[in-house]
């Protein structure tokens, strides 16, 4: 009992060491939190936190094929996240802020919002594999149960960010003028510009792979 409860903490650990870094979905899920509200953004989350989740038990259970099959495909996930990525920069930076005064917050479509999260995440191959390698590399081998308590505990760690950056944001909304929401959209806009068409290049083979692994690794959620 002692030592699956000692994994889940393991797991809660490298899941909010994977989700911690500030990249194209934390800057989605604070723009969410502020526009639409705190739902909209631990959608957002939840759908990253998922991907996490299954990536983290892919190597936990030590999943070869999927393994391979992704290591198979990463220019084919770089070509489909660059397109989604460029889109949802298009979007961010043609977005006006709206006035909240005296209205309660739109969620939207919470579905798409979660959506947006989970794709954002399994097409990048710098995060799956970066993922990947720290749940083999510090999770240790584990027999199944223990597999999928790690699992578990990675989606519960990954999620806990979300949940922190989201709650912190909803907590000083009313801080964020009508301006400094217009400015978070336009810098969203540009870092998902920015990773989508790196990732558009390195399908093209017009970058190094070296740099493009940089910049995945730098700003890879």
């Amino acid at each position: 009992m002692f030592d699956d409860f000692g994994v889940l903490i393991r797991g809660i650990v490298l899941g909010l060491a994977i989700a911690a870094p500030v990249g194209p979905i934390g800057l989605l899920c604070i723009r969410r939190t502020v526009e639409r509200g705190i739902i909209a953004g631990l959608a957002t989350g939840f759908g990253s936190a998922l991907a996490d989740g299954f990536f983290g038990g892919v190597a936990a259970f030590g999943v070869n094929a999927i393994l391979e099959a992704l290591l198979g495909h990463v220019k084919e996930l770089r070509l489909i996240g660059g397109i989604f990525l460029l889109g949802a920069a298009i979007h961010s930076l043609l977005k006006e802020p709206h006035e909240r005064k005296n209205r309660p917050p739109d969620a939207g479509n919470l579905i798409g919002s979660v959506g947006t999260g989970l794709f954002l995440t399994v097409t990048n191959p710098i995060t799956i594999m970066g993922i990947i390698t720290v749940v083999v590399g510090f999770g240790g081998a584990l027999d199944h149960a223990k597999a999928g308590t790690m699992t578990l505990g990675v989606f519960l760690g990954s999620l806990s960010w979300w949940s922190i950056l989201c709650g912190g944001t909803f907590l000083i909304r009313h801080h964020f003028t009508p301006r400094l929401v217009l400015w978070i959209n336009r810098g969203t806009g540009v870092v998902l510009g920015v990773v989508g068409l790196m990732a558009l290049l390195s399908f093209f083979s017009l970058v190094p792979e070296n740099l493009q692994d940089l910049v995945g690794a730098f700003i890879s959620k």
